[in-house]
């Protein structure tokens, strides 16, 4: 087999996205993973390219609120206290990256990839002709009180969210725009208009890869937990036999902490768990956006195998059995505003969300390491900022002006600060 000038490790959205890039850059890349591309994180999204996703989601700062979480009697976040004393590290530094100042650096730092995010896939879903399943209708966060409506309406005006079209939607409006939910259950909404939606995440990323392909790329099979280096190249076990190159990627999603302990780069990833599961409306109802209920942290997003509803985080083992606690409160609270009908799989889906404490990804260079370079850890908004992730990790290996500041995303920060 010819050997490749790049190997990346992972064929998620993010991972395709990366090759992607380099590909159009002239470098000849192999794409390389266990499963078919879109087989792990990214087929159990909500299906959202957001730009209105610019503040990350924060750990609470309130001891009172921690501690009202930890009786795991929310619908949004779960806890398994069995994992507690290996999750504890990851916590803290989560809690302390969450203060209002850290959490503006956050939103700042991120800000340039998620305001080119739309646009990447614009690109990307013309070529790849799978424009079939996005639609370019916007999200809708609703609130049941009229309390959390107001506080919603005016919290919102104080996130930098620069030059995004929403609507302000009283409890006719919103009725007007989703006339299947229960009468009198949602008090307002607001509904952002330039965030597209996905009907198949896992369609998409099969189809940036088979774009990938069609440009001359090649998706192998093999086992990433192989790699290797001798001497300047980079090697790894496939079904193809071993391939060389003179550079990788590590954009292996939840599983990328493992390679980068192998190679000496402390990088402090934690694991969000969370789960979907697709229903059957009853005849005649019809869910028309994706939606966010705010007051009880879950989406429901109208898919091709159903209603979607994704659940919001569950902190366990990656390792530990499904827990259905969370998705049935979900399912119940959901059924409250709007009539699902039945579950299309016998059992929920559980997936893996790779996390920094400072919430924002690992992007550019391994320390110590040439040619090994990371991509991973983009937690809840992989989907929306995965093609620009890969733009600017690109840019960085073949030396291009990368249109962010690639700073705040280096590996080498963990070094610095706790």
């Amino acid at each position: 087999m010819t050997q490749p000038d790049i190997l990346v490790l992972g064929a998620g959205i993010v991972g395709v996205s990366a090759a992607l890039h380099l590909q159009a850059r002239g470098r000849d890349v192999v794409l390389v993973d266990r499963r078919a591309p879109g087989e792990g994180t990214s087929f159990g999204n909500a299906g959202l390219i957001e730009r209105s996703s610019m503040v990350p989601y924060a750990f609470p700062r309130r001891w009172r609120t921690v501690l009202r979480y930890g009786l795991n009697r929310s619908t949004d976040l779960r806890f398994d206290w069995r994992h507690l004393p290996a999750a504890a590290p990851f916590l803290l530094r989560y809690w302390h990256h969450s203060a209002p100042r850290r959490l503006a650096l956050a939103a700042e730092a991120m800000r340039p990839l998620v305001e080119a995010s739309v646009a990447e896939h614009d690109a990307l879903i013309a070529e790849a002709g799978a424009a079939d399943l996005v639609r370019a209708e916007g999200w809708i966060a609703l609130w049941r009180s009229p309390e959390g409506f107001r506080d919603g309406v005016t919290n919102s005006g104080t996130t930098p969210y620069r030059g995004l079209g929403a609507d302000v939607l009283d409890a006719a409006a919103f009725a007007a725009c989703e006339p299947d939910f229960a009468p009198g259950a949602v008090a307002g909404a607001i509904h952002w208009r330039d965030p597209k939606t996905v009907s198949d995440p896992s369609e998409l990323t099969k189809r940036y890869a088979r774009l990938f392909e069609r440009r001359g790329g090649r998706v192998v099979q093999g086992d990433a937990s192989t790699l290797d280096t001798s001497g300047s190249r980079w090697a790894v076990e496939t079904a193809d036999g071993p391939l060389r190159a003179g550079a990788a990627v590590v954009a292996l999603g939840p599983q990328s902490g493992i390679l980068a302990r192998r190679f000496g780069s402390p990088v402090p990833l934690g694991i969000k768990r969370g789960y979907h599961r697709h229903y059957t409306p009853p005849p005649g109802r019809t869910l028309r956006h994706a939606v966010v209920d705010e007051d009880f942290g879950y989406v429901l997003a109208p898919m091709r195998r159903g209603v979607r509803l994704t659940t919001g985080v569950e902190f366990a083992h990656p390792d530990a059995p499904a827990d259905p606690t969370q998705i049935v409160r979900a399912e119940r609270r959901a059924h409250e505003i709007f009539d699902l009908g039945t579950p299309v799989e016998t059992t929920p889906w559980l997936g893996l969300r790779p996390c920094l404490p400072d919430m924002r990804p690992v992007i550019g260079p391994a320390p110590g390491h040439p040619g090994l370079w990371f991509d991973f850890g983009h937690a809840h908004h992989g989907l929306t900022v995965g093609p620009a992730s890969g733009r600017l990790l690109a840019e960085m290996m073949t030396g291009e002006t990368p249109f962010a500041d690639p700073a705040p995303f280096a590996a080498t920060r963990f070094l610095r600060h706790p």
